[in-house]
């Protein structure tokens, strides 16, 4: 009896040691026991390497008892600023306050906007950005994310409820206000759509409803808060959505690797225990995602550390790399080797992707027609309003002048708008009729200008007795001809101001060059482009209107 006895308490006693061995194990795969791990490891290194430049963000953390974090400024549910009291409000904040609490540290609050997000990071302006920020492909090579990801959403169209818009092709060829650093500017100008770009998300509303833009792109979740506001809601609807992309907070490349795993074993935490999910409710913003998160996490085979790495329990990035040009490897070849033996190298997305490439050569190929059409119509103009200026009857050379003189009174920028708007009114908005009416415009401002001068011209020619006092073919031509300079020097002015043309919606390079940027890196590179294109073009027409001018002396010398 004694011996069935032991024997039993013998196998007791190994069932147990069993059972609190796996759990011992069990323990120190849970995230829980890595997490303390990793936080007692960095703790311990304080003070001694508080002031040492090889320590990493976790123990710069630590040690200023501050984590500082990247947040949007006016971002409704998600990052907001209550204007009495200071305080930042919102699902990204509270985030940021509840992984600062785990750390043991004080949130500080770095306002970043969709642009300056990673560059704030590279920077050193922040230890991690929570600013509702798609993780994606082309980002990876930016900025280190951290995974489970926090949130996600899509993007949305959101346009007047009385406008018929079901799919890419309603959109092709409109102006879709979207934001500076939007991931996906770069799917919009792949499918044909005209892009007028904000710093701030919040003036994409203000936008729409002063009819700034006729339809605006941004995050479902962002365009839901306004949506649900009578005043916008009642006249604004969503369209369409696209691009399902996961929220990644970011830290720095270098320098990040204690920081990121202990963020990453706290983002496991927070899905597990629901505290994502309840931050979430709290702030009133979809809960769908992080209803999924929650039950995944729970889960047995998404438990553990390991599961960090495992991708049936992380999401991957958004494919969102373009497809690349055929010359793209002899082009990032050549920039390697810039790199190497320079020190510096040019960042040449329009020559590396598809759709930057054909937005690059279409600025191109409608900034020579824009050049053009400018001198042709600022030559004709020229020659219309000299024709009634020169002539000596009061009434015509009264509205010529009132004409001229309203013109030139005029800012550029505001008759290009005026003759944009008119334009509009008249057409449906396409890049053609934008064209058209950037061509009349920089035609009537430089036009008047040298047509002033040729009723000058005739003015003193008359006055020289040497064609009469009345108005003839002869006088006319003698007086284009005297007016010469400024009829050229107005024809470089119309090539020099071009570019404008940008702001009022034309497709010419500069605003083909600021879609690039809206979604590749490089923006030194492609304005120094546009400014180097400019100066070659003005150059051209000059050395073109000198040569006219030489063989008209020539010839008139012959005479």
């Amino acid at each position: 009896m004694k011996q069935v006895l032991r024997a039993a308490l013998t196998a007791l006693a190994v069932l147990c040691l069993g059972v609190l061995s796996a759990a011992a194990a069990d323990d120190t795969d849970s995230p829980d026991r890595a997490l303390a791990d990793l936080l007692a490891g960095a703790r311990a290194k304080i003070p001694t390497q508080c002031d040492s430049p090889d320590a990493g963000t976790l123990v710069q953390v630590l040690c200023s008892g501050t984590l500082r974090v990247g947040v949007r400024g006016n971002y409704p549910l998600f990052s907001t600023r209550v204007a009495e009291t200071e305080e930042r409000i919102g699902y990204d904040t509270d985030v940021g306050r509840a992984i600062a609490a785990k750390l043991g540290v004080e949130p500080e609050w770095i306002y970043v906007r969709a642009a300056t997000r990673i560059s704030t990071l590279a920077e050193g302006g922040a230890d991690v950005v929570i600013a509702t920020m798609g993780h994606n492909t082309r980002r990876d090579g930016e900025a280190r994310f951290i995974r489970p990801h926090y949130y996600s959403s899509e993007t949305i169209i959101v346009g007047p409820r009385d406008l018929e818009i079901a799919n890419w092709d309603d959109v092709r060829e409109r102006r879709v206000c979207s934001t500076i650093g939007n991931y996906a500017n770069s799917h919009l100008v792949t499918q044909g759509v005209r892009l007028m770009l904000f710093e701030d998300a919040a003036r994409l509303p203000e936008a729409l409803n002063e009819n700034v833009c006729v339809l605006a792109a941004h995050d479902d979740s962002f365009m839901a808060y306004y949506l649900g506001e009578p005043a916008f809601g009642d006249r604004f609807e969503r369209k369409f959505g696209f691009d399902q992309v996961p929220w990644g907070m970011a830290v720095a490349q270098t320098g990040t690797d204690d920081f990121a795993l202990a963020l990453e074993l706290i983002s496991e935490i927070m899905h597990r225990d629901g505290e994502f999910l309840a931050l979430a409710r709290e702030n009133g913003i979809f809960t769908s995602f992080l209803e999924n998160q929650q039950v995944l996490w729970q889960s047995p085979a998404c438990a553990t550390v390991a599961a960090l790495t495992d991708p049936a329990c992380v999401l991957p990035a958004l494919d969102a790399t373009p497809p690349a040009t055929r010359f793209a490897p002899e082009v990032e070849n050549s920039v390697a080797w810039m790199k190497d033996n320079i020190g510096f190298a040019p960042e040449l997305p329009m020559l590396t992707s598809v759709p930057a490439f054909e937005l690059f050569m279409d600025g191109i190929v409608n900034s020579l027609i824009l050049v053009v059409g400018a001198l042709a119509a600022t030559l004709a103009f020229s020659l219309i309003f000299g024709f009634f200026a020169a002539l000596p009857f009061r009434a015509s050379r009264v509205v010529a002048w009132g004409i001229i003189t309203t013109l030139q009174s005029s800012p550029v920028i505001l008759t290009l708008v005026v003759a944009a708007a008119v334009a509009n009114t008249i057409f449906t908005y396409s890049p053609a009729v934008a064209l058209g009416s950037a061509i009349v415009a920089l035609g009537l401002m430089n036009g008047c200008n040298a047509g002033q001068a040729i009723g000058e011209a005739a003015d003193s020619l008359r006055a020289e007795g040497r064609y009469g006092t009345g108005f003839s073919a002869a006088l006319y031509w003698a007086a284009v001809r005297r007016s010469l300079t400024q009829l050229l020097s107005f024809l470089v002015n119309a090539a020099k101001g071009t570019p404008i043309a940008s702001f009022t919606g034309a497709p010419e390079l500069l605003s083909a060059l600021t879609d690039i940027t809206s979604f590749a890196a490089g923006r030194v590179t492609t304005y120094t482009m546009v400014l180097v294109f400019y100066i070659a073009v003005v150059f051209l027409v000059v050395w073109a209107c000198e040569r006219v001018r030489a063989k008209l002396e020539q010839r008139e010398a012959r005479a």
